[in-house]
């Protein structure tokens, strides 16, 4: 098996996720409380012996069926699997489990807004649904995730991503969902974001502090 990572910070219900996926992978590492996603990738990638190595997030609920199995001889691409939304069903990327190549990860740009598809130039989505992304579990993460996601949607900085597509998935996620725990501080970060790119789209420092907590936190503050 490739090295597996752990990555959490603040979410909620990361011990719960960890304890639960060690439970069926005891080898599988953690890094916990580094600050930046960047630096928790860059220092994921050092813990790790092998030349590709799996990445869940702190909020990933792993489906019983996913197995980790996967293989390939491409040290230079970067996989990223799917995972479902539970506030709007939308299934994509967005907190999925990733295959990533350590050589490439520890040597990364760390002042890009998305991290995941600036790695490579060389980037697989796969279809197969790895996870519940359960960002949901409190008002400020549920706004944050949404927040970030609909920034990167609506700035177009997600390399190769396609317009009508992200058009589709914007349209979802300002619209559903209402019903669905915490949905209402979703639809809301995913507004906020919209809005908060369409402000500052030529303030390109500006948008990447989107990876910043400190800031979203006194952002939703400012919002709440």
């Amino acid at each position: 098996m490739y090295d597996m990572v752990f990555i959490s910070y603040t979410e909620p219900n990361a011990e719960y996720n960890w304890l639960k996926l060690k439970e069926r992978f005891p080898l599988v590492k953690r890094v916990h409380g580094v600050k930046g996603i960047h630096q928790a990738h860059i220092e994921a990638a050092k813990q790790c012996l092998t030349k590709m190595f799996w990445v869940i997030d702190g909020d990933a609920e792993i489906l019983n069926t996913f197995e980790f199995n996967f293989r390939t001889r491409q040290y230079d691409t970067v996989y990223v699997w799917r995972s479902k939304n539970p506030i709007n069903d939308l299934e994509y990327g967005n907190g999925g489990v990733k295959l990533l190549p350590k050589y490439l990860t520890l040597k990364m740009r760390v002042d890009t807004t998305d991290m995941t598809t600036s790695i490579s130039d060389k980037f697989v989505p796969v279809k197969e649904v790895s996870n519940i992304t359960a960002f949901n579990s409190d008002p400020f993460n549920t706004w944050k995730s949404a927040f970030r996601e609909c920034c990167k949607l609506a700035s177009k900085t997600i390399d190769r991503q396609k317009v009508d597509e992200t058009e589709s998935r914007l349209s979802t996620w300002v619209s559903k969902g209402s019903d669905r725990p915490y949905g209402e501080y979703a639809i809301k970060g995913a507004k906020d974001g919209i809005d908060f790119v369409k402000s500052n789209m030529y303030d390109t420092t500006l948008l990447k502090k989107i990876n910043d907590f400190d800031f979203l936190k006194e952002l939703f503050k400012k919002y709440e």
